[in-house]
């Protein structure tokens, strides 16, 4: 095995090597011959780097794994991973490089006579980049090499990833802190009026240079990088995807600054709101009602705990205190590194490819509480996020910004 760069007293810290033997044991266990990773969250789990382009990783039952990139990024993903350029390929359209070719000759060595089973990532999920292998390259894979058997396997990276290991945390802490210094970089520039004349785009920028400075590597949402919602638009249906617009900030209105980090392929995030200029009583309602639902969701995670009974103690509580109708019925989505966006537990649910309503956490689960109070007609909400780490006792915030609805 190679070794990692990463000596073993450095807090961020990850053994590849063994998240990789880790997944050959699982595959001798369920008769898997060789794995083909297609998703982008196992290439991050397995690799330690980023592969914005369609990637592979194929496992062997031994040894090292092999990743398949774009020729255009194989270098450098190559010197951002563990693996040496050895394990490194770049696909392209040349004769016997394009991806298909070099899948097969990857993969058939490890099928005795071209027979076996081939472990594949394939399923549905609400996030863009998911990674499944497509029905296309499954044809062409499944021609290449007519005496394989192609399985389903992803739940072995999924049930392995579950719980993440000290240097992930860490990775996440840092991304969170990274994260804090966005928020204070906005604050310090919309209070005592600074917002008059900002746009969602201005304070999506601001946000992005502080949290660039302290070493983060990318707004790593999908959903428009760092989302910034003002007025009507912190309202709108979940409140769920507020890619900033050119819209003016106003006074009188609420602000919603939902910023995005990335140390090391570790995730930050956090949704932090404001009312601009003096609230009215029933804006002050409505953003004691948010903190509120917040605290008592953060007080009901632990491990043992599941979604199920987690919303049942929220919603009850929403339902006493007469909001009900604004508390969207979400409280929060899974988070791995990167990559890793919607996985909560295994999937193993009353629907495919959704949350387990009964999964128990798990301690050492990393997931992020997503929260969104809406309501439109009053063109008013709130949104909460924070990665959290489940711990036997209750869960830990890995972002320190406070809780709280604040007046500038």
């Amino acid at each position: 095995m190679v070794e990692s760069d990463h000596p073993q007293d450095d807090p961020f810290f990850i053994d590849f090597p063994e998240r990789i033997g880790r997944l050959q044991a699982a595959m001798a266990e369920g008769g898997v011959d060789v794995y083909l990773g297609s998703r982008l969250r196992t290439l991050s789990w397995t690799l330690d780097a980023f592969c914005p382009w369609r990637s592979f990783i194929v496992v062997p039952p031994h040894g090292l794994p092999t990743a398949l990139t774009f020729v255009i990024d194989a270098a450098r993903v190559a010197d951002d991973s563990w693996l040496d350029e050895d394990h490194v390929l770049g696909y392209g359209p040349m004769g016997g490089q394009d991806q298909v070719s070099l899948l097969k000759d990857l993969l058939e060595p490890h099928l005795s006579g071209g027979k076996g089973v081939v472990g594949i990532e394939t399923g549905m999920g609400t996030y863009l980049p998911e990674g499944h292998l497509t029905h296309l390259e499954y044809q062409y894979l499944a021609a290449a090499l007519p005496d394989a058997r192609f399985s389903n396997a992803h739940d072995i990276v999924d049930r392995l990833s579950l719980v993440a290991d000290e240097g992930t945390v860490n990775r996440f802490r840092e991304a969170s802190r990274i994260v804090d210094m966005g928020h204070q970089a906005v604050y310090r520039a919309i209070q005592d009026g600074g917002y008059e004349g900002m746009t969602e785009t201005e304070i999506a920028g601001l946000a992005a240079y502080a949290m660039r400075k302290e070493g983060s590597e990318w707004e790593w949402s999908f959903t428009g990088g760092n989302e910034i919602a003002s007025g009507y638009r912190t309202g709108l249906a979940a409140g769920a995807c507020t890619p900033a617009s050119r819209r003016a900030l106003r006074r009188g209105e609420p602000l919603m600054v939902d910023l995005h980090a990335m140390f090391k392929l570790g995730l930050g995030d956090h949704a932090h709101n404001y009312l601009l200029g003096e609230a009215t009583q029933r804006q002050r309602w409505h953003a004691q009602n948010f903190v509120d639902t917040v605290q008592l969701c953060l007080e009901n995670y632990r491990a043992g705990v599941t979604p199920s009974s987690l919303a049942d103690a929220v919603l009850d509580f929403c339902e006493e205190q007469g909001f009900a109708e604004y508390m969207v019925p979400g409280f929060e989505h899974g988070i791995g590194m990167m990559g890793d966006e919607w996985r909560i537990g295994l999937n193993e649910g009353p629907f495919p490819y959704w949350t387990d309503p009964e999964h128990e956490y798990q301690a050492g689960e990393l997931l992020i509480c997503a929260m969104q109070y809406a309501c439109p007609e009053e063109e008013i909400g709130f949104r909460y996020e924070n990665p959290i780490l489940i711990t036997g006792s209750g869960c830990k915030t890995l972002s320190e910004f406070p809780l709280s609805v604040d007046e500038v």
